[in-house]
C-alpha cells in the first residue's frame, strides 16, 4: 500500500524546488535591474558653450555681405623665396610691381587724414592686409586710431613729414622731411620703416640717396590709383596684372564727394575681385638682405 504522505512529499518537494528556482530567477532579475540602474546611460556629446562675454565666429560670408561684398578669395601664402629682393647698401631701390606669377596684387594706403572709425571695424572684419605710408602732420592729431590696424598685422611705412615735392629740398631737406617722419613713427609705433612712399609720386637720385641714408631700402610706386568708384590705371587697357601695387588713402567724405572710407574701399575690393585677384600683404613678398 503506498504512502500517501510519500505523495505528499513528493508533492511538496517538487513545490519547494519549483519556489526555490523561482527565487533564484527572482534574486537574478533583481540584480539585473539593479545593474541597469546603477549602469549610467550613453552620455550624448555635448557642445561646449561659449564663454561669457565670448561670441561664437560668424559665417564668413554674412560678415562680407555685411559691407555689401561677397567673400574674397584668401591670398596664396606667401613665398618662402621672397621675390623682391632689396639690398641696405646703395640707392634705395624704386619699384612699383612685385615679380610673382601669384595672382595677387597689393593695396597701400597713403597720408592718413581721414581717421573714421568704421574703417577700423571693417579691417576688423575682413583681414584684408594693407600697407600704411602715413605722413606725420596727418597722424600726429590721433597716432591711437593706426594702432588697431597695425594690430592686425599691416605695416606702416615712410611718407615724410609734411607731403612735400621731394626732388625740390636737396639732399639735406630730404633727408629731414625723410628720417623725421620714420623718428616719429618709430616712437609712436615700435617699428622702423623700411619702405618710402615718396609724395605725388616724386623723386629723384637724391630722393634714393636720402632714403637709405635714413634706413629705407625701398620707394614703393604704383601702377593704379583708387578714386571713388573705380582705379586710375597707368595700363590703357585697365587691366591688372600679378604682383602689382595699388595706391589708396585715407579720405573722407569732403574728398570722397560724399562717400565715406568704408565705401571708396569696399569699391575698391570689388574692383580687384572682379579681375580675379586677391589682396596679399606686401611685405611677404620682399626680402631686405
Amino acid at each position: 500500500m503506498r504512502c500517501k504522505f510519500c505523495d505528499m512529499g513528493d508533492y511538496w518537494g517538487r513545490s519547494v524546488r519549483v519556489v526555490a528556482g523561482a527565487g533564484v530567477l527572482a534574486l537574478l532579475l533583481a540584480g539585473c535591474q539593479k545593474s541597469a540602474a546603477e549602469k549610467p546611460a550613453k552620455e550624448k556629446p555635448q557642445v561646449a558653450a561659449p564663454a561669457v562675454g565670448q561670441q561664437q565666429a560668424p559665417d564668413a560670408s554674412a560678415v562680407w555681405r555685411k559691407w555689401g561684398l561677397e567673400p574674397m578669395a584668401p591670398a596664396p601664402a606667401p613665398p618662402v623665396d621672397k621675390p623682391l629682393k632689396l639690398s641696405k647698401k646703395g640707392p634705395a631701390k624704386v619699384f612699383q610691381n612685385v615679380p610673382t606669377k601669384d595672382k595677387v596684387v597689393f593695396v597701400t594706403l597713403d597720408d592718413g587724414q581721414e581717421k573714421d572709425p568704421k574703417f577700423v571695424e571693417m579691417m576688423n572684419d575682413l583681414k584684408v592686409p594693407v600697407t600704411m605710408f602715413l605722413t606725420k602732420d596727418d597722424v600726429q592729431d590721433d597716432y591711437g586710431y593706426f594702432k588697431p590696424l597695425q594690430a592686425l598685422g599691416n605695416r606702416i611705412q615712410d611718407h615724410t613729414i609734411t607731403h612735400p615735392v621731394l626732388p625740390g629740398l636737396g639732399l639735406e631737406g630730404q633727408r629731414q622731411e625723410i628720417c623725421g617722419d620714420r623718428d616719429a613713427l618709430v616712437q609712436q609705433y615700435g617699428t622702423v620703416p623700411t619702405l618710402l612712399r615718396p609724395p605725388f609720386g616724386r623723386w629723384n637720385s637724391l630722393t634714393q640717396e636720402a632714403a637709405r641714408e635714413c634706413g629705407i631700402s625701398g620707394i614703393v610706386m604704383w601702377v593704379a590709383s583708387m578714386q571713388i568708384h573705380d582705379f586710375q590705371y597707368d595700363d590703357p587697357n585697365k587691366e591688372l596684372h600679378p604682383g602689382d601695387i595699388l595706391l589708396a588713402h585715407f579720405r573722407g567724405r569732403e574728398q570722397l564727394k560724399g562717400e565715406t572710407m568704408t565705401q571708396m574701399f569696399a569699391h575698391l575690393l570689388k574692383q580687384i575681385e572682379k579681375r580675379g585677384f586677391s589682396v596679399g600683404r606686401l611685405e611677404d613678398y620682399i626680402s631686405v638682405q
